[in-house]
């Protein structure tokens, strides 16, 4: 089977939860990589012609998109090869709850992708992931220089996901049958603020920390130097809604996950712990 964006946070993940379970993956990248068991090619969604290679003779697919202002496109490229090789099944990594909030530019790009693999006849399951926890790895510096959680989440509260349970999932929808069709909301079992957050942080810790605030004008100015203007946009949308309606999971989903998984999934409290020794 293909994994695509196989070598971020998340496909990283898929790619190990896959190979762990004696699955042949190959890994379609711009930059050739390593990961025991797993085989990479090269191959970029930018260019359609590269993609003959490694679509070839592969029957599964799991499509990560990057998050890109032509993210559609490149979606629908990896859609069309797959209808060109013959693949029977792709799973597709939406977002939770996109069709709720398709003013978010990278929600709405998924749900144009999903229609066109709709439309595309090939089988498909959508996996839609929460926030993710590692999105806190990269606060190392605000939360052990500044004593400050960063993300304006704001204070309704997302029901944030570890990585490593969207890997999990993949493999279990990508390697079992049955799953043709579904949308799986992947979710963590508890509600996070901002303050919640900072405060789990500030306990493993052993010292304070304070959310940062909800002013979205100086988080942009604050990380306006580290992406670009379309992605800091694209984001303020994002935490604007969060902070006014969350992303909150029902009883329902984190139940569905439970199933899927055969265990509970992931705790923010738990992937804190494991973190926080290191950052001490």
């Amino acid at each position: 089977m293909l994994v695509i964006g196989g070598t971020g946070t998340v496909g990283t993940e898929v790619v190990r939860a896959l190979t762990d379970k004696g699955a042949k993956v190959r890994v379609m990248t711009r930059r050739l990589g390593a990961h025991s068991g797993a085989e990479y090619v090269a191959g970029s969604l930018e260019s359609p012609e590269t993609l003959g290679s490694a679509f070839d003779r592969v029957s599964k697919v799991y499509l990560l998109t990057p998050l890109a202002e032509n993210e559609v496109e490149l979606g629908m490229n990896a859609v069309r090869a797959a209808q060109e090789s013959g693949v029977r099944h792709i799973v597709f990594q939406s977002v939770h709850q996109a069709a709720d909030a398709p003013q978010i530019p990278h929600f709405k790009t998924k749900l144009e992708i999903i229609e066109g693999l709709r439309s595309s006849g090939i089988p498909y399951t959508v996996l839609s992931p929460n926030n993710f926890f590692q999105n806190d790895l990269g606060l190392q510096e605000p939360i052990t220089g500044y004593g400050v959680y960063a993300a304006p989440i704001g204070g309704v509260g997302c029901s944030r996901v570890d990585v490593r349970d969207i890997g999990d999932a993949a493999a279990v929808t990508l390697l079992e049958e049955g799953h043709e069709g579904r949308d799986y909301a992947l979710v963590g079992p508890d509600i996070l603020t901002g303050e919640d957050c900072a405060a789990i942080w500030a306990r493993h810790l052993g010292r304070e920390v304070a959310y940062g605030g909800d002013d979205l004008d100086a988080w942009a100015e604050a990380v306006s130097s580290m992406m670009p203007e379309w992605l800091v946009r694209d984001l303020c949308v994002m935490f604007a809604y969060f902070q006014e309606h969350g992303l909150k999971a029902s009883l329902e989903e984190v139940a569905e996950l439970t199933q899927l998984l055969g265990r509970s999934p992931r705790s923010f409290d738990d992937f804190v712990a494991e973190i926080a020794p290191g950052w001490s």
